[in-house]
């Protein structure tokens, strides 16, 4: 992965200085450490959010999932917000720089809650109806903080991929950065999962906020640092605009025959539009008074070019494989919540002096997706590369990613299965109604879902970005975010259901089914698979020759 990235130096020597001053390798280290501090910083009051709200707020179990999932989705959503205003308005560097402060804003205030006992309710042993539920304005305060830190971390997530893939001119390049990206994301996720919660958990509370808000401070900072090494980009304009014109255009002329002459159309490149949608293609109908002498158009709102429906129709295309990432995340943020729930009430010690923090069980989630990112680019991809001559595609990886996903949840419904069966024995530790079963149960599950999400997660942001229109650049890398958060809401409505048709999600789960939660998961999974198959089968590639060819390079270097 560093390997295109050290080979910047001679790209900058060859190049001409007065053509290009600013991007390349030096941006690197900027860019890499504001990912560091800031998803340090968000990840590290986020992961643990669920015991903060059921420790310092005295909220119900189930509550404060449903809590974690619907900041967890705002957090995944609000990146396509971002994207847009970088895309359309603001350019990426003057979004991410504002996205920083509102999360420094956020994080900070969510700190405070931890010094002023004012605004948290008075503290009371166990969650139960005597405790003191807060007041309107100490939620008041506590959810304004969790809306700034998440807005702020949506805002520049995926706006900062952006930015730092645009540093660099070689599309080989472009993708390096884009696997150091994600390392460094999980890596910084693992610990802000292990030592910011352990500091939250075993230290205080302020003292792991206040880790937090020096993390981001520090990412803030080292931004700032970098800002005149930066290759500013400009806004091209909405890049919706541009879709919409060709359904205008195209129901305009809907009375119009569709030619398959290339004369009759508009193309810089003089090329006919494909056989598919063809009721789109007359938009770049030409039709008389529509292009102007100087061969400029008259009327965007009339006529198109034959690019604009092409990228239209890509869209199109890609649409019901996308729509496939609701049905596989949706599982991955139900369990994110249920196995914070399951830790527990679970045997976390590991020797006689360290107990596992039970938000912190993500981590080998998180570990597992790092390790295998790196194993799957250096050793099996290409080795499937030598076996079959190709690289795999980015929707053979997510077809893998969706095989491991149904397998953790049917290996997490097993081991809730055996769980359960401990406590119908009355196996408790002590007086506690912790049973006596380790949590390394659940590090296999958790395990096996790393590894899917390491196949499936790159793999959806490599077809969005190979396969969206070249304008959309920003915006497409953001989708995957987006429909990850949007499955944090179908998650917690799916919650709700079953709570309301079933006795298995019981505020204390050990008088619960959950094993059957995750039974439903499993069914649901198998059938998203199916459905991905059958649009997998139908689909095209836009890009798939050039997507080889940037693969290729990145192999060999």
């Amino acid at each position: 992965m560093s390997g295109s990235v050290s080979r910047d130096a001679e790209a900058l020597k060859s190049a001409d200085s007065s053509t290009r001053r600013s991007g390349g390798r030096i941006t690197f280290p900027f860019m890499i450490v504001t990912l560091f501090g800031l998803t340090l910083a968000t990840l590290g009051w986020l992961q643990n959010l669920i015991v903060y709200l059921i420790e310092e707020y005295n909220m119900k179990s189930i509550a404060a999932a449903k809590i974690l999932n619907i900041f967890s989705g705002f957090t995944f959503m609000f990146p396509a917000i971002g994207a847009i205003a970088a895309d359309s308005f603001f350019g990426t560097i003057p979004v991410i720089l504002v996205s920083s402060f509102i999360s420094l804003v956020g994080v900070v205030l969510l700190a405070l809650t931890t010094l002023f006992d004012s605004l948290r309710p008075q503290a009371c042993e166990t969650a139960s109806k005597l405790c003191q539920a807060p007041t309107n304005i100490q939620l008041g305060v506590l959810y304004t903080a969790i809306t700034l830190g998440c807005v702020g971390a949506g805002g520049l997530r995926f706006t900062l991929a952006t930015a730092g893939a645009n540093q660099y001119e070689k599309t080989k390049d472009q993708g390096s950065f884009f696997n150091w990206f994600f390392f460094t994301w999980y890596l910084a996720a693992s610990i802000s999962a292990t030592a910011i919660v352990y500091a939250e958990e075993n230290i205080s509370w302020s003292f792991g906020f206040g880790l937090c808000v020096a993390a981001n401070l520090l990412g803030l900072i080292v931004f700032i640092s970098g800002k005149k090494f930066y290759k500013h980009d400009k806004p091209l304009g909405s890049p919706f605009t541009s879709l919409l014109r060709v359904i205008f255009a195209a129901i305009r002329k809907r009375k119009a025959v569709v030619s398959t002459n290339e004369k009759d159309y508009h193309s810089e490149s003089k090329k006919t539009p494909t056989k598919s949608f063809r009721f789109f293609n007359r938009a770049a109908l030409e039709q008389d008074d529509e292009v102007n002498s100087d061969g400029t158009i008259h009327n965007q709102w009339r006529l198109c070019s034959v690019q604009q429906v092409e990228d239209f129709k890509a869209v199109i295309r890609i649409i019901p494989l996308v729509l496939a990432i609701l049905f596989l995340s949706t599982p991955i943020a139900m369990q994110l919540g249920l196995t914070v729930l399951q830790g527990l009430v679970m045997d976390r010690r590991l020797g006689p002096h360290f107990k596992i923090p039970a938000g912190s069980l993500q981590v080998i989630t998180l570990l597992s997706t790092c390790l295998f990112i790196i194993v799957n680019d250096r050793f099996l991809y290409p080795f499937y590369q030598k076996l079959t001559g190709k690289f795999p595609t980015p929707i053979q990886r997510v077809g893998i990613g969706h095989v491991f996903n149904i397998l953790s949840m049917a290996v997490t419904a097993i081991v809730e299965a055996k769980r359960l069966k401990i406590v119908q024995k009355g196996h408790f530790l002590g007086s506690s109604s912790v049973a006596d079963m380790s949590v390394l149960w659940l590090f296999p599950p958790l395990v096996i879902v790393g590894i899917g999400e390491a196949f499936h997660f790159p793999g959806n942001v490599a077809l969005c970005y190979q396969e969206f229109p070249e304008s959309m650049r920003s915006t497409a890398t953001s989708i995957t975010s987006v429909l990850i958060g949007i499955c944090f809401y179908t998650s917690t409505a799916l919650i709700d259901l079953i709570q309301k048709t079933t006795a298995w999600l019981p505020d204390d789960i050990n008088h619960g089914r959950v094993d059957n939660v995750y039974w439903i998961l499993v069914i649901g999974g198998v059938l998203n698979l199916g459905y991905f198959l059958v649009c997998s089968w139908f689909y095209k590639y836009r890009n798939l020759e050039n997507a080889d060819h940037e693969q290729d390079a990145n192999v060999s270097h």
